[in-house]
């Protein structure tokens, strides 16, 4: 089997990943802040992840994939104060709008999904392994972590001290020790969550929520830690120093992979420049939306920086038509266990495994595709053949049947072929279906003038009709 390699933020080179257990592989990857819906930046590393996650599971026998959720957090604070509606309110709407959000962009749920507030037990037990191991200090309601006390601090980063200092924005205050150390706890007052501690009522700071949750869910040393990359610097570092010191002689994680960030029309995405999208934005485009913004982002390696358009949407979303046209067709469905089906999808999905090249993965696909069209018509493509280096001489629905299970592993080409080429809802689509009828009786008739007219006032609602013998379908444009 093809080794599987990844690039390792941590050391900064491609490793083979070779899993603490081969028979179950575990990975943590740091889940929304819920206050406000999930914009496209927000959706990457999700979408990234959940391929890796797919993958994953195709090569071991169990695979554990814990991304948390983030309810206790001062934006939350300020959120509820803007507005009025009660803390519990807001993380309950913004956690169930990011599931949908999610789900209609193909992602599958992770094994576990722990809520900070429901893990306040084993964040206030790691805090107490920091003071007790040097670590960390009270002072004046707080606790803080002391950064000169983990001698490899900023190796994940590789950041210098004063570059640390201003990555961070560090909060002044004269109870640190140092001024990059950072809050592990800090006081609540009566109008903000706080939870009963031997330090006082109070909430965790952000850090520790994702080395105590991956710790309750993974142990103290885990496989793959994942999350963008504008996370490495100060989270992902701070998670790192805290894991390593509450548990000496644990690595904590030991392969980061991150991905890079969404621009917007060749921008970071900001309100104040009009490009801020939310993922709910996309989606309100059509019922073909998500799957086309999931392939656009995997058009892209996972480790580059991408620019989202409305032009590469509408690109993503035309070749899923000719994906789904191919799949549309009426093809001889291969045996389950067709040696040739099986060797052209684990071909297409070879790019995967060498760090997750997704855009190469694609390109195969299509080229699957290509060598349906042409085993359709009775033949075989032999410049497609002599560029990927195979003899296959595939028969029709074959290269079909490839196409789709490597396709899945990608989370794509999942929907009903019929379903997603005619789209709309479904009294749209009866509507549709009538007038076809309608049409056909026309023909049958000999009446060409009202059939002529019909396919006009379908055309003209972008209803193209592709008349075979004796059947009628169609899709939209």
């Amino acid at each position: 089997m093809t080794e599987l390699a990844f690039h390792n933020s941590a050391t900064r080179r491609r490793e083979i990943f070779v899993p603490i257990d081969a028979q179950h592989v575990r990975l943590y990857v740091c889940g929304p802040t819920v206050y406000d819906l999930a914009h496209l930046g927000n959706a990457r590393p999700v979408v990234v992840f959940d391929v890796l996650t797919r993958l994953l599971r195709r090569r071991f026998p169990r695979v554990t994939y814990v991304r948390n959720i983030t309810d206790v957090d001062d934006k939350i604070n300020a959120r509820s104060r803007e507005s009025g509606e009660p803390i519990g309110a807001i993380t309950a709407r913004t956690t169930a709008d990011f599931h949908r959000d999610m789900e209609a962009l193909g992602c599958l749920p992770p094994d576990e999904e722990p809520r900070a507030t429901d893990n306040i037990a084993p964040m206030v037990e790691m805090i107490e392994k920091l003071i007790a191991n040097g670590n960390a200090y009270a002072a004046e309601g707080h606790v803080l972590f002391s950064v000169p006390s983990y001698a490899d601090y900023g190796k994940l980063s590789g950041r210098t001290p004063d570059e640390m200092l201003a990555g961070a924005r560090v909060d002044v205050a004269p109870y640190k020790r140092d001024p990059g150390d950072f809050v592990l706890w800090k006081p609540s007052d009566d109008g903000m969550p706080g939870w009963d501690s031997p330090w006082g009522r109070g909430r965790p700071g952000w850090h520790i929520e994702c080395s105590a949750m991956s710790w309750r869910y993974l142990g103290a040393e885990f496989d793959i830690h994942g999350g963008g990359h504008d996370l490495i610097f100060p989270h992902h570092e701070n998670e790192l120093a805290q894991s390593a010191c509450a548990f000496p002689g644990s690595r904590f994680a030991r392969y980061w992979l991150h991905n890079g960030m969404l621009l917007v029309d060749g921008e970071k995405m900001s309100k104040s420049v009009g490009n801020f999208l939310t993922v709910r934005d996309i989606l309100g485009r059509g019922a073909w939306a998500g799957e086309a913004f999931r392939l656009l982002l995997l058009k892209t390696h996972y480790r580059a920086a991408i620019d989202y358009t409305v032009e590469r949407l509408d690109e993503a979303h035309t070749e899923l038509d000719d994906f789904y046209a191919v799949l549309a067709r009426d093809l001889p469905e291969p045996d389950a266990d067709d040696a040739l089906v099986a060797e052209m999808a684990e071909w297409a999905l070879e790019p995967l495994h060498d760090d997750l090249n997704t855009a190469l993965a694609i390109a195969r696909l299509r080229d699957l595709r290509t060598l349906e069209n042409v085993a359709t018509v009775g033949g075989s493509d032999t410049a497609v053949l002599h560029r990927i280096g195979k003899a296959w001489e595939p028969e029709s629905g074959q290269a079909a049947a490839a196409l789709r299970q490597a396709a899945a592993v990608l989370g794509l080409l999942g929907s009903d072929p019929r379903t997603w080429r005619q789209g709309g809802q479904s009294d749209e689509v009866a509507a549709i279906e009538a007038a076809i009828a309608a049409r056909l009786a026309a023909r049958a008739a000999k009446n060409w003038a009202e059939a002529d007219r019909i396919r006009g006032e379908l055309s003209a609602q972008g209803i193209v009709l592709e008349d075979t013998a004796g059947a009628t379908s169609w899709r939209r444009v």
